[in-house]
C-alpha cells in the first residue's frame, strides 16, 4: 500500500538520503552538484513542501511543490534508485498536478539539467513543454510548464 504524506522535521535526514541517492550518479555527467542536492530541504520541509510517498514502510520517493504566484513549481521529484520502474514517479507527477488543481493553478512548472536526457523524455511524455533555458547557479537548465486541463 502507497502512503503520500507531509515531511517532518524527524524526516529531514531520510530526505537528504534519498536525494543523493536519486541525484548521485548525475554529478559526472554534469560536472557539477544537481541542484536538488543543493536545496535547504530543512527549510522546505518548514514550508510544507515536501511530501513523501512510502511502498508499505519503504520511503521510495518524494515531492517538493513550491506555490508561486501563477504556477505550482515541481521543484523536484525524486525515486530512490530501488524503486525507478515501478510507477512512482508517475504517481507522484499526477500527485503534483492534482496538488496544482486544489491550489487554484491552471499550469504546473518544473526544470531540470540540460544534461538530464531521460528527465527531459520523461517531462515530455507528461505533456510538458519547454518555455526557455537559462544559466543558474552554474547549471544549465531547460524550463517546462504543462497547462492543465
Amino acid at each position: 500500500m502507497t502512503i503520500l504524506r507531509l515531511a517532518t522535521t524527524a524526516d529531514r535526514a531520510s530526505v537528504e538520503a534519498l536525494v543523493e541517492a536519486a541525484y548521485a550518479h548525475y554529478v559526472e555527467r554534469i560536472g557539477t552538484i544537481p541542484g536538488p542536492m543543493r536545496d535547504d530541504y530543512a527549510a522546505y520541509i518548514a514550508a510544507d513542501y515536501v511530501e513523501l510517498l512510502f511502498d508499505g514502510a519503504e520511503l521510495v520517493g518524494l515531492l517538493v511543490l513550491i506555490p508561486k504566484p501563477s504556477t505550482l513549481l515541481l521543484d523536484n521529484v525524486a525515486i530512490a534508485p530501488s524503486a525507478q520502474g515501478r510507477g512512482f514517479g508517475r504517481l507522484l507527477m499526477r500527485h503534483a498536478e492534482a496538488r496544482a488543481r486544489e491550489l487554484g493553478y491552471d499550469n504546473v512548472t518544473l526544470y531540470t539539467q540540460e544534461r538530464m536526457h531521460e528527465n527531459l523524455a520523461i517531462y515530455r511524455r507528461y505533456g510538458y513543454v519547454e518555455t526557455h533555458r537559462a544559466e543558474e547557479l552554474g547549471l544549465k537548465r531547460v524550463y517546462l510548464r504543462k497547462t492543465l486541463a
